[in-house]
């Protein structure tokens, strides 16, 4: 199998702060990961599928607006109609909290791992095109 992967990137905005300190939804995490899914599906399938199930969800650093994520994702296994997946959101641009400067921010010297996942979705057999 060749390998298939996405990855797209997003600044995460004021209108996506739920909590106190402009922290994040874990659930905004979940979503990224969905569009991931999709085009992952698009690519082995040409069709958009089914998500059916999370395996596992790690939240491992908090998401706060201004942040800018980067969501990847990879097919790691594929069934007749279902297809294994593995996801991770690093968080690559802060705010850098310059006080008389709201629009600084910084690029990280490093990614920080903010979320990981794993799961499958299901592309039913009459709609795959088989263009991988």
């Amino acid at each position: 199998m060749n390998e298939i992967t996405s990855m797209i990137r997003l600044r995460i905005s004021a209108h996506d702060a739920h909590y106190a300190g402009n922290l994040v939804d874990g659930a905004k995490m979940l979503q990224l990961f969905g569009d991931v899914a999709t085009e992952l599906l698009i690519r082995s399938d040409g069709d958009e599928g089914l998500f059916v199930a999370y395996d596992s969800v790690e939240f491992l650093a908090p998401v706060r607006a201004g942040d800018f994520i980067e969501a990847t994702g990879r097919i790691v296994s594929m069934g007749k109609t279902s297809r294994k997946m593995t996801f991770e959101a690093r968080k690559v641009i802060v705010p850098a909290g310059i006080k008389g400067q709201p629009s600084a921010c910084d690029v990280l010297p490093e990614p920080v791992v903010v979320c990981r996942a794993s799961g499958t979705c299901v592309v039913p057999a009459e709609c795959q095109r088989n263009i991988r």
